[in-house]
């Protein structure tokens, strides 16, 4: 179960330019520069900034989508057309991760996280170099011992005035950890090992979520609540959302861009909606049968342009939904047929957006752009 719509992105830069005409030198003395008349001043057109892996925006998908294609055990990078540019592992190659149930870019876009929830392992991997740089956790061995996971959720990296923290929703351990990746030591944790209660900020109920939120705070979603609690960053509780009784299970709760919350649910079928912090349904969308019927999605975010992406797990399926029509106006994956050709997908748990004019693995990459992005939280 994955991951944000959040804050506002980076918008489209417009550079403008006018010609300055040379100065002019007469035999007997210097002449004074000519300035351009209003007409001559005509600033070049905006050059929009453009997908990196494709020439050609696209004003459904602001950027390349990066997908944790969980059945097949690789991670896609794909065009809004619908392109493979990057992959891991390369075509033919070994994969070493198992069960990548979310995939996040690092901060500056460098790297990317993953959580293996079947697995129980956490690894960030180089974008450039296609190789495992960090891992956490015992393959296949679920525990709750310093080292161990069960049943991770939704690993973070952050880099923060005092260092680079990696965070996960330990969901069958009933707590959130705070990782030093240098050292691989515990440093914070909420909830308590173990202990299945929905008592937050004490103890949690099969935790599954933990965004991303305002000035180092976190957005951590409940499956035992059915809420979604937003924390600060000390960890006390700023408010709590309850979702409707009629869903459950819900899954991954993050910000919208406008500053809602915006939640699937890992049913079947599935649903999502949208809520304001004061617990107001703005949104909600499930269908019951059809094409447009969920199967399961464990991730929803609202992009920048207010349409509502989500991976769509067991429909095998990344979906963009237009919230005004309810209608699904662009999908990678074939319904309910999992494969491995391009343009198929086995079982997507995760997704993250790739801004457009943002060069991934390049070394000077600023902080931000993400659709988690928030004032203090590093990212």
């Amino acid at each position: 179960m994955a991951t944000t719509g959040r804050l506002t992105r980076i918008a489209l830069v417009l550079l403008l330019s006018a010609p300055l005409a040379a100065c002019g030198v007469t035999a007997q003395a210097p002449q004074p520069k000519a300035h351009p008349t209003a007409a001559q001043a005509k600033p070049t057109a905006a050059k929009p900034k453009l997908p990196w892996g494709s020439k050609t925006a696209s004003s459904i998908l602001p950027g390349d989508l990066l997908i944790a294609d969980s059945g097949n055990n690789r991670i896609l990078l794909v065009t809004p057309q619908k392109k493979i540019v990057w992959q891991y592992p390369a075509p033919g190659q070994t994969s070493f991760i198992h069960d990548d149930d979310d995939v996040f870019f690092t901060p500056r876009f460098n790297n990317i996280i993953t959580n293996e929830e079947g697995n129980q392992t956490l690894a960030m991997i180089n974008f450039k170099t296609k190789k495992i740089i960090w891992t956490y956790g015992h393959p296949g061995v679920p525990g709750s011992a310093p080292g161990y996971l069960n049943t991770p959720d939704d690993a973070f990296l952050y880099d923060t005035p005092h260092g680079q923290v990696i965070t996960v929703a330990d969901i069958r351990n009933q707590r959130i950890l705070f990782i030093n990746p240098k050292t691989k030591q515990v440093i914070k944790q909420y909830g308590q090992t173990g202990v299945y209660s929905v008592n937050p900020p004490t103890t949690y109920g099969a935790p599954n979520g933990d965004f991303p939120a305002p000035n180092g705070g976190m957005l951590v979603t409940q499956i035992g609540g059915n809420d979604a609690i937003l924390l600060n960053k000390q960890g006390q509780i700023q408010y709590t959302v309850h979702f409707p009784s009629a869903f459950n299970y819900p899954s991954d709760a993050n910000f919208t861009p406008s500053g809602n919350i915006i939640c699937a649910f890992y049913t079947n079928p599935g649903a999502v909606v949208i809520m304001s912090p004061q617990g107001q349904v703005l949104w909600q969308y499930q269908v019951s049968s059809g094409p447009g019927m969920l199967n399961q999605p464990s991730l929803a975010v609202q992009l920048p342009n207010g349409l509502v992406m989500l991976n769509d797990d067991h429909n095998d399926r990344v979906i963009i939904i237009n919230p005004k029509t309810n209608q699904i106006v662009w999908q990678y994956g074939h319904t309910g047929v999992p494969g491995t050709a391009p343009g198929y997908l086995n079982i997507p748990d995760g997704m993250d957006l790739l801004p457009n004019g943002v060069v991934p693995g390049a070394p000077n990459n600023p902080i931000g752009g993400h659709l988690w992005s928030y004032p203090g939280n590093g990212y």
